[in-house]
């Protein structure tokens, strides 16, 4: 008999908890990319995702969010669009105000972005952390609570702090090599309902045994 496996495609997996919602069937940003199972967990308005956490999202670059994140209440993502001028006295934009100062538009549409931010699968975002354009965030990493992520996150880090500073790897450098390898989260999603427990108690060698 095949294993009952949870709707990727349901917007509130958790019956009876509105707050909580499925990224992926709620974006609907062509510059958005959420993979299965990734969700947010908000009091107010969970589905509100796209406006209050992805600020400054005006394009081109790109938020990829990966498979199996959770993403705590208030986590926000600033994007590109965020950015001004630094490279003369002030640092306002006054072209958005309209007006004559409309004609500098230029000045405002060059400045150098840091790319797309991409957030690998499994990862975990505590309550009001931030992430800042361009970030990349590794597999299986740990965002603490209140962090500002301004640098890149290694595979299976933890970091907190303003600016966010590594605390600590969840696992030595081998081990963290062979959970890259193995990456659970590729799994066919019904040989992954018989292996839930090993993926969230076991050891790295039990998860290795039930690869597919």
């Amino acid at each position: 008999m095949s294993p009952v496996t949870p709707d990727p495609s349901a917007l509130h997996p958790v019956a009876g908890q509105p707050r909580v919602v499925l990224l992926r069937p709620l974006v609907t940003s062509p510059l958005i990319e959420v993979g299965d199972y990734s969700y947010y967990d908000d009091p107010d308005d969970a589905t509100a995702f796209e406006t209050r956490n992805v600020l400054y999202h005006y394009g081109p670059e790109r938020l990829v969010i990966g498979r199996f994140c959770a993403l705590g209440t208030g986590v926000r993502f600033i994007m590109n669009g965020a950015n001004h001028r630094m490279d003369g006295p002030s640092t306002f934009p006054f072209p958005i105000m309209g007006g004559d100062w409309a004609e500098h538009f230029d000045l405002i549409t060059d400045l150098p972005g840091r790319g797309d931010t991409v957030v690998g699968n499994d990862v975990w975002f505590g309550h009001g952390a931030m992430v800042m354009p361009g970030v990349r965030i590794g597999h299986g990493a740990v965002i603490a609570s209140g962090a500002v992520v301004v640098d890149d996150v290694a595979d299976y880090g933890i970091v907190g702090g303003n600016p966010a500073r590594l605390i600590r790897s969840r696992y030595e450098a081998a081990d963290v090599a062979r959970l890259l390898a193995i990456a659970w989260w590729d799994w066919p999603v019904e040989h992954l309902t018989r292996h839930v427990r090993t993926v969230m108690s076991g050891s790295v060698d039990a998860l290795e045994a039930a690869a597919p």
